[in-house]
């Protein structure tokens, strides 16, 4: 495995993988890897010669008062299950490598990213999708691979791609989860022992939301009002719990037949996210 920290080397090193007719595939991360992470490495070592990953954690996504500096950075246990893993490249860049001096371009994916996550984080996906960006303009991959745990996120990215004619496949993978269903998730670290008990009960309301609407229940608002009351009893405090359209993830109605339920809430101090996916024959 290859360690590289500047992007003269990391195009100096694809270019020439490229140019010997390698197909390259890419998993952007933020490190602090488990084993969602590293499903994303199998699934990009089986659709392409030339793996890399990226591990940057990036200030732009990050709003005032969140956890930029204390988000779990694991630099040396992360190379080791990277290099197990048998990925070709490892970017690990800094902030001055990334940024330079400043950065005075945003992408903003329009409606998209002021919704669900973006109402309560502002500027949040503007800077995912403009890390993202960059780093498919350095490596220059075929293919992408994200997690369907971030949902919107996906989404996202999947829109600027099209939008721009960013010539990449995105590729989602299924979230992994532990055996009580919780979503593996870097920030899953910060539940202490009480509140990683509780933690379930996120996916658990998304699954009775499912069942709900599966055995034909229409009042998707009388659903989210019974997961949030449901959680909130739990100790959660939520953001918001919404049954979506998967293409544009807007509210759905009794129409709709390809959804999604959206979740967000805090546990303490820990902000979980998650979401579960499913169509319904009308």
């Amino acid at each position: 495995m290859q360690i590289i920290n500047t992007i003269v080397e990391l195009r100096k090193t694809v270019n020439s993988w490229r140019t010997a007719g390698e197909r390259i595939a890419f998993v952007p991360t933020m490190g602090n890897l488990h084993a969602g992470h590293l499903k994303l490495v199998d699934e990009a070592k089986l659709s392409a010669d030339c793996v890399v990953v990226s591990i940057f954690v990036n200030p732009t996504q990050f709003g005032v008062g969140e956890d930029f500096e204390a988000y779990p950075r694991t630099e040396a246990e992360d190379k080791q299950k990277l290099d197990a893993a048998g990925i070709d490249l490892l970017f690990l860049p800094s902030v001055s490598e990334m940024y330079g001096n400043g950065s005075r371009t945003l992408i903003s994916a329009t409606n998209l990213s002021t919704i669900h996550c973006g109402a309560s984080r502002p500027g949040h996906f503007d800077g995912v999708a403009t890390v993202v960006c960059k780093l498919f303009n350095m490596v220059q991959p075929e293919v992408a691979f994200f997690g369907q745990k971030d949902f919107q996120q996906l989404a996202i990215i999947r829109t600027m791609v099209n939008d721009l004619n960013i010539p990449v496949e995105i590729r989602s993978v299924e979230t992994v989860r532990e055996s009580s269903g919780l979503a593996l998730s870097s920030r899953n670290g910060y539940l202490k022992a009480e509140e990683l008990q509780l933690a379930p009960k996120l996916y658990q309301a998304l699954c009775a939301a499912r069942d709900e609407i599966l055995s034909g229940e229409k009042r998707y608002s009388v659903i989210e009002n019974e997961a949030v009351t449901y959680l909130q009893n739990a100790g959660f405090v939520p953001d918001y719990f919404s049954v979506c359209r998967v293409n544009d993830l807007y509210k759905a109605d009794k129409r709709d037949t390809d959804l999604v339920v959206l979740a967000t809430a805090k546990l303490g101090r820990t902000r979980l996210i998650d979401n579960i996916c499913f169509s319904v024959v009308r």
